[in-house]
């Protein structure tokens, strides 16, 4: 994917809405040891990167002066009413480079904890940390949850990794997902007692009325 761009030479909160107006994305690219670059992006565009791109996908950068870099989206800003884009804020990659990135699990299958346990299935870790070159980062990783029962977990180092282009970052042991045998609700021992057996609450009420009406006896007399 080939994105054009053009050079923002002005900023500012009306500069940005004006831009928006015709139908171009305020955007920043950063990183690549270069000073961050204002630009512009068509507004479909962006939209396109942003569906297609948003998850590691390294698309192709065209600048203005003919030149174009690898780059990722790194992060984002949307109007909460209409989901029109804001801002973009885009990645310089070398592609020789190592470098840090976050990866998502999604997980596929019904776990037989699940379907013949009848326990519940919980998904703990979505995403992981991960070091590669650009080029070997996934865009997701799938795994197959079916085999799980309960009392059974996966695990970080269970995933289906290429410890030659891809280094694990995140804790091996961490718990990604497992499947636990649903609970029964009990009611404790003292709230059942409290049930059945009377407060002596309104003893005390009815003593406390009988002292009054005491009182007022002896007061007439």
């Amino acid at each position: 994917m080939v994105i054009e761009t053009a050079v923002r030479h002005e900023r500012g909160k009306n500069i940005c809405r004006r831009l928006r107006r015709q139908g171009r994305v305020p955007a920043v690219l950063y990183g690549g040891g270069r000073p961050p670059l204002a630009l512009t992006l068509d507004a479909r565009q962006a939209q396109q990167v942003l569906r297609t791109a948003g998850h590691n996908v390294i698309f192709e950068l065209r600048l203005e002066d003919g030149s174009s870099t690898p780059a990722l989206l790194q992060d984002w800003q949307q109007d909460p009413v209409t989901g029109a884009l804001l801002h973009m804020d885009l990645l310089r990659v070398a592609m020789d480079v190592r470098m840090r990135f976050r990866v998502r699990i999604r997980a596929t299958g019904e776990p037989q904890g699940v379907k013949v346990q009848g326990g519940i299935f919980e998904m703990v870790t979505r995403e992981i940390e991960v070091e590669c070159l650009p080029g070997d980062i996934p865009e997701e990783i799938v795994v197959d949850v079916s085999p799980l029962s309960i009392g059974r977990q996966l695990r970080v180092a269970d995933l289906p990794l290429d410890p030659a282009r891809i280094r694990l970052l995140t804790d091996p042991q961490r718990v990604i997902a497992h499947v636990v045998a649903p609970t029964r609700e009990e009611v404790p021992a003292a709230e059942a007692a409290a049930a059945v057996e009377p407060t002596a609450e309104p003893e005390v009420i009815r003593r406390g009325k009988k002292e009054a009406e005491g009182e007022e006896g002896e007061a007439a007399e």
